[in-house]
């Protein structure tokens, strides 16, 4: 699959709103794509084509990587980061070349999305891929733009590029990056997982069940097709204000000084598509959370059954679980919980429910706590521990309390649980 022929698929089945008319990328174009939720390709945003929502619900995720929404945590789950990736020549990337003296980011349609936005407008869905003393990164960062040819980049503690540029910059050398914007949709997936260092393309190719090519640009990074490529360096020393920023929460993120990227050099498709993601959208949320559940499904698995696992929208994909088990002893639920606070260490909120209930209908879920638990022996809570920076309600230094409610039957009277079922009609 090319980032093109997923274009092409949602087009054929029917799951592509597509806008013809002239759209401004500052603020129209972000309020067009949340109006419309699903898929939503602009074909003229300031002259420039566009994709914004294109892994904006589960369906779209079961069908990249070809299984139901229900199974795609068993997919993810039983996924290695092994496959093959080969290294080639050329590519079409290269059709279009932008040498340095005509690099100009305010060119492409990198959008504004909210009033209080910083700088000039943010690349949302940029895989920044990073080689350094051999030790390489590809994952996606929030990137705004400062002027026609920098960029500020969020890159936060101790993950890969941050500690990759922290090498670098203690040795006073600029770090090689190269920006990818329009890759398979299977890769750029892949950028947002927690895989170990150097196997975000490996871990790539394991999940497409094809090897992942990857062509060397000038600077020596070597990056997958893509619609777009920014390469360039992250400076040593250079910091400048980063934000606001509307993260996963919905509301903005701080002001921090963060390191530049420098662009030295453009590669494009001619008639190239943007790749934008929406802050705080469908697919920011999911890009941000799916890659958490195979972690908090394995860890619960250690402890009792797991039939499934989800990062709920309402709880931002990334702050609320609901666990599913197939419960054999009391206290099976208790042990979930831990295991997931434990495996996703931003959860603030997991609810463990049994086989019968749907995770993915939070009315079954509500269901659940309703009939379910009583509060003064169902419910745990766990005061003073690390959350997510990302909650508002979190203490300056980190910390939160954690709740974990257990919504399963009770074994010793789960008749009284049974719900009831309209028998078949006879035909």
């Amino acid at each position: 699959m090319s980032f093109r022929g997923f274009i092409d698929d949602l087009r054929k089945n029917g799951r592509l709103t597509e806008i013809d008319r002239p759209v401004s990328k500052e603020y129209e174009a972000p309020i067009l794509a949340h109006e419309n939720k699903g898929p939503v390709f602009f074909g003229n945003i300031n002259g420039s084509k566009a994709i914004m929502n294109l892994l904006g619900s589960r369906e779209e995720l079961g069908a990249m990587l070809g299984v139901p929404k229900e199974e795609i945590i068993q997919r993810l789950a039983d996924i290695t980061p092994d496959g093959e990736v080969v290294i080639v020549k050329d590519s079409p990337t290269k059709e279009v070349v932008i040498e340095e003296k005509d690099v100009d980011l305010f060119k492409l349609p990198i959008m504004k999305h909210f009033e209080k936005d910083g700088g000039e407008g943010y690349i949302t869905a940029g895989i920044v891929v990073s080689e350094y003393d051999g030790e390489k990164n590809a994952s996606i960062h929030r990137l705004m733009v400062v002027d026609k040819n920098t960029l500020a980049a969020r890159l936060v503690p101790p993950r890969h590029t941050y500690v990759i540029h922290k090498k670098a910059s203690e040795k006073g050398e600029k770090l090689p990056v190269a920006i990818v914007l329009g890759a398979d949709p299977v890769i750029t997936y892949a950028s947002t997982t927690r895989v170990p260092l150097s196997k975000e393309f490996e871990y790539a190719a394991a999940l497409r069940g094809a090897p992942v090519e990857l062509f060397e640009c000038a600077n020596g990074i070597k990056v997958p097709h893509a619609e777009y490529v920014l390469e360039g360096y992250l400076d040593p020393d250079e910091r400048v204000p980063e934000g606001p920023f509307v993260d996963i929460t919905g509301t903005y993120d701080h002001i921090r000084p963060e390191p530049v990227i420098k662009i030295t050099r453009i590669y494009h498709r001619i008639d190239p598509i943007y790749h934008g993601i929406l802050p705080a959208g469908a697919e920011h949320l999911l890009m941000m959370g799916v890659p958490y559940e195979p972690k908090i499904y394995k860890a619960v698995g250690e402890v009792t059954t797991v039939s499934n696992v989800v990062l709920t929208e309402g709880g931002c994909c990334y702050l609320h679980a609901v666990v599913q088990i197939k419960k054999q002893t009391e206290g099976d639920a208790k042990n979930a919980m831990m295991a997931a606070f434990a495996a996703h260490t931003s959860l603030k909120h997991v609810v463990v429910v049994d086989e019968d209930i749907d995770i993915f209908n939070p009315d079954d879920v509500e269901f659940a706590i309703a009939t379910r638990v009583k509060g003064d022996m169902d419910t745990m809570i766990i005061t003073n521990v690390r959350g997510s920076s990302l909650d508002p309600r979190g203490a300056p230094d980190g910390t939160t309390s954690k709740v974990g409610v257990d919504a399963t039957k009770v074994l010793a009277h789960k008749e009284d649980f049974e719900r009831a079922k309209f028998p078949e009609l006879k035909k």
